[in-house]
């Protein structure tokens, strides 16, 4: 006598649908407070739908960016603490399209994971909301897609993509920087979402370190505190400044240091001069550097050294920026000036 054939179910393929729908229905309320007059669209909708009506500019034009956060989820697994990874990423690609003098409209989320668990996607939500709401702009839709097979039962991986505006005249490009304009840094808090593949190696493959061992040199934090530590948002202080045309460019720091993306924002024919000295270090970069023994200029490239945005300025607006930035309780450190040159940063 054959045997019946066994059923083939999606759930016994590693895919839980009813799951799903429990992760949704535990943040989709809170979804729906970070909708701003903007949104047309309800939680859940196939597509998220902004109106543009009201706003006046001569020539809209729409500036957008994606990204991710990383190995950093790594460091997340590694403490068990989800709920922070989310915000880095907003605040991330925030930060992405302001320098170019957008205001953010509005973020998307994807979610991937190997074994879809309701009470981790909802604390991975709740960063995602909080860096939502602290921006002021709305989560407008997101994807969460299960894939056994594709990641392990304890992996995920999180995206995000941004979209903002600016009237066409009002874009920041870099284009009136010159010899003379003066570099002002913005402290960071931390690696914010880059270096971490670096980082991890240092810490717990090579010294073997536990996520609850002391930073040393730090000021009581865990190494797990240091490495989680969420990557500023510098939408306020870019508000204030692009508001008062004080500045004539803005550099968020992100992979490839202030090596790398200071040159994207000046002409190529002049370099920045950056003197070194001019800020503190924090301590989790030269713990890196000095246990790791990296090379100092592989450091200025891989890490943000304590700087996280660079702003350009014209001598005479110093003063400007400087009240700027403190009413938004940012400190504004002059870490260098424009001089002529071929397209490059010079470290003092």
């Amino acid at each position: 006598m054959n045997e019946p054939k066994k059923k083939s179910t999606y759930k016994k393929a590693g895919v839980d649908i009813d799951a799903a729908r429990e992760a949704l229905d535990r943040f989709k309320a809170r979804v729906a407070r970070t909708f701003t007059p903007g949104v047309l669209s309800d939680v859940g909708s196939f597509g998220g739908m902004y109106s543009l009506a009201g706003r006046k500019m001569k020539e809209p034009v729409l500036i957008s960016s994606t990204d991710g956060v990383g190995t950093k989820l790594l460091v997340a697994r590694k403490a068990g603490r989800h709920n922070t990874v989310g915000e880095c990423l907003v605040n991330h690609c925030v930060n992405d399209i302001m320098v170019q003098g957008a205001t953010p409209l509005f973020f998307m989320d994807y979610i991937s994971v190997g074994k879809l668990v309701p009470a981790q996607i909802s604390e991975i939500m709740e960063g995602f909301i909080s860096g939502c709401e602290n921006n002021g702009i709305a989560l407008l839709g997101g994807e969460t897609a299960e894939m056994p097979d594709l990641y392990g039962e304890e992996d995920y991986d999180l995206a995000g993509f941004i979209v903002g505006i600016a009237d066409r005249g009002e874009i920041v490009t870099g284009e009136k920087v010159a010899a003379g304009h003066m570099l002002v840094g913005l402290p960071s808090t931390g690696l914010h979402t880059n270096g971490y593949s670096l980082a991890r190696k240092i810490i717990f493959t090579d010294l073997g370190h536990s996520i609850e061992d002391p930073l040393p040199g730090g000021r009581g934090e865990t190494f797990g505190e240091a490495l989680l530590a969420v990557h500023k948002s510098y939408k306020k202080a870019l508000e204030a400044l692009f508001s008062g045309k004080l500045i004539d460019a803005a550099a968020h720091i992100t992979g490839g240091g202030l090596t790398d993306n200071l040159p994207r924002v000046f002409p190529g024919n002049l370099d920045a001069e950056i003197e070194t000295s001019s800020w503190p270090v924090p301590p989790i970069f030269k713990f890196l550097i000095q246990a790791g023994r990296i090379d100092e200029e592989e450091a200025y490239r891989v890490f943000n050294m304590g700087i996280g945005m660079v702003v350009i300025a014209a001598e005479d607006n110093l003063e400007d920026v400087a009240a700027g930035l403190g009413f938004q309780g940012e400190e504004a450190i002059i870490i260098g000036r424009i001089v002529p040159g071929s397209g490059k940063v010079i470290y003092l």
